[in-house]
């Protein structure tokens, strides 16, 4: 069997959904203190371009408005994108901010990949991103007495290889969801949880 085919065959046979969730969590000396902290966990949770300084082998996270347009310096909003670059991968992956919700001691919100939205005045409905668009991923922290804990809760992870939505990505997108990011996920989003409730900081 040709080898092209034998991968193709291999990787692009059909979904497997997969539920995860990473977490970390911070005690501070006072709950005053931990009030206090939970406020810049909040700042953190929604400059999402500073993700991108967590370390050196982070993915470069760019926020972007509903009309596509890039946003600098700003707090996620509703109907947001975030175009997310993988280390080493040339390929974009875009999301679409979902939900947001905000409360004295919680904040989160999600997104689901999405079309890219600079090409969906073309009447582009293809989803740029290695999961299908019914996947979803929630960033939360939240604060209980002295302790701020922060969340990635990722559901529905099912591979972006069947159909029209998945385009000419089909191959790609399980070698990205099956190969790099399968080893990557765990480094990034540990990074990312102990970034929000301050166990490292960008230098």
């Amino acid at each position: 069997m040709n080898v092209i085919k034998w991968i193709k065959r291999k990787f692009t046979g059909g979904k497997t959904i997969k539920n995860k969730t990473y977490t970390s969590e911070n005690s501070f000396k006072t709950r005053e203190v931990a009030i206090k902290e939970f406020k810049r966990a909040q700042e953190k949770l929604f400059k999402v371009e500073l993700w991108s300084k967590i370390s050196s082998l982070s993915s470069e996270f760019a926020l972007y408005d509903p009309t596509g347009n890039k946003k600098e310096h700003d707090k996620v909003q509703l109907k947001d994108f975030i175009r997310i670059d993988l280390p080493g991968n040339i390929l974009q992956n875009w999301v679409v901010v979902t939900h947001i919700k905000e409360g004295q001691n919680f904040s989160e919100f999600t997104v689901s990949p999405s079309v890219n939205p600079q090409k969906r005045k073309k009447g582009n409905k293809k989803i740029e991103h290695f999961f299908i668009d019914e996947a979803t991923s929630t960033f939360r922290i939240e604060r209980k007495g002295k302790l701020i804990k922060a969340y990635e809760i990722g559901r529905n992870e099912g591979i972006n290889n069947q159909g029209k939505k998945a385009g000419k990505r089909k191959l790609i997108n399980s070698l990205i969801a099956e190969g790099g990011w399968a080893g990557f996920q765990k480094f990034q989003w540990n990074k990312l949880t102990d970034y929000l409730c301050h166990k490292i900081e960008i230098n």
